[in-house]
C-alpha cells in the first residue's frame, strides 16, 4: 500500500486523477477526482455543482480558447446506486449505457483516448456501486499503444467487494514530460481515512501548487446513502 499524499507530493504533474475506495471504518464509499493544468486554458477552470454531480466551467469565460476537452461533467449520478466519475465526456457515454441496461465496460469499448497528439491523453473512468450497505468499484484507462494514434488499449479493473480502508488511485500521466507519458500498470493501492475533511485537505495540499486546479471529494454513507461533498478550486 502506498501513501497517496506522498505519491502526489513527489509528482509535479500527474494530470487528472481518480481515487475510489472505502473508509477505514467501513462506513463510507469514497470518491475523489482532481484536475491539474499546465496551460492557461486548462488552468482557467473551476468545479461547480450540477444536480448530484459536478461540471467544469471556465473561471474567466473571456480567456477560454478551446472548450472541447476541458469542459465536461466529471461526476454524474444516474440513480440511487451508481456514481460515475471520469476525466472527459465519456461520463455521458457511461451514463447513457447504464440507462440502456448496458455495462461500464460496454460503454468504454466505444471510446478511446483523447485526440490531443502527441500526448494522446488517456481517458480514465470510475464507477462506484453502493447497494445493500456494500460498495464495489471499477476503474478503467483507455490509452494509446506507446503513442501510436492508431492503436487503443483498454484496461478494466474491478474491486468487488471493496475492502475497509483501501482505495485505488489512477491518473492520466505518470509524471510531467514532453510528450506526457501515460499512466502505466495497475491503479495504485492507497489508504483511505474516515475523516473526509482531513482526507480532502491532505489531498489538496499534496497537489503541486503551480499546477493544481480543482478537487472533488465525496463520502457516501453505506447505511443511509447520505452524501457529503467537498469542492476546492484554486479560483474561488
Amino acid at each position: 500500500m502506498e501513501n497517496l499524499f506522498e505519491l502526489l507530493k513527489n509528482n509535479t504533474y500527474p494530470g487528472r486523477g481518480i481515487v475510489l475506495g472505502k473508509s477505514a471504518d467501513g462506513k463510507n464509499a469514497v470518491i475523489a477526482y482532481f484536475i491539474m493544468g499546465r496551460s492557461e486554458n486548462s488552468r482557467n477552470r473551476i468545479f461547480v455543482p450540477e444536480g448530484e454531480g459536478i461540471r467544469t466551467e471556465a473561471f474567466d469565460p473571456s480567456k477560454m480558447k478551446d472548450p472541447s476537452l476541458i469542459i465536461y461533467a466529471p461526476v454524474r449520478v444516474p440513480d440511487s446506486v451508481h456514481t460515475i466519475v471520469t476525466n472527459g465526456d465519456q461520463t455521458d457515454t457511461i451514463f447513457d449505457a447504464l440507462d440502456r441496461g448496458e455495462s461500464f465496460e460496454d460503454a468504454l469499448r466505444t471510446r478511446e483516448f483523447e485526440p490531443d497528439g502527441p500526448n494522446y491523453t488517456p481517458r480514465i473512468s470510475g464507477l462506484v456501486t453502493v447497494k445493500d450497505g456494500n460498495v464495489c468499484y471499477q476503474l478503467s484507462i483507455l490509452k494509446s499503444n506507446h503513442g501510436n494514434a492508431g492503436q487503443c488499449r483498454r484496461y478494466f479493473f474491478d474491486y468487488t467487494p471493496a475492502a475497509d480502508g483501501e482505495g485505488h488511485f489512477i491518473s492520466t500521466y505518470e509524471h510531467d514530460g514532453e510528450p506526457l507519458p501515460s499512466f502505466s500498470g495497475e491503479p495504485r493501492l492507497v489508504a483511505i481515512s474516515d475523516n473526509m475533511d482531513d482526507f480532502a485537505g491532505k489531498l489538496w495540499n499534496s497537489l503541486n501548487a503551480d499546477n493544481k486546479v480543482s478537487l472533488f471529494v465525496r463520502y457516501i454513507d453505506l447505511g443511509s446513502g447520505e452524501t457529503r461533498t467537498v469542492i476546492k478550486n484554486v479560483h474561488e
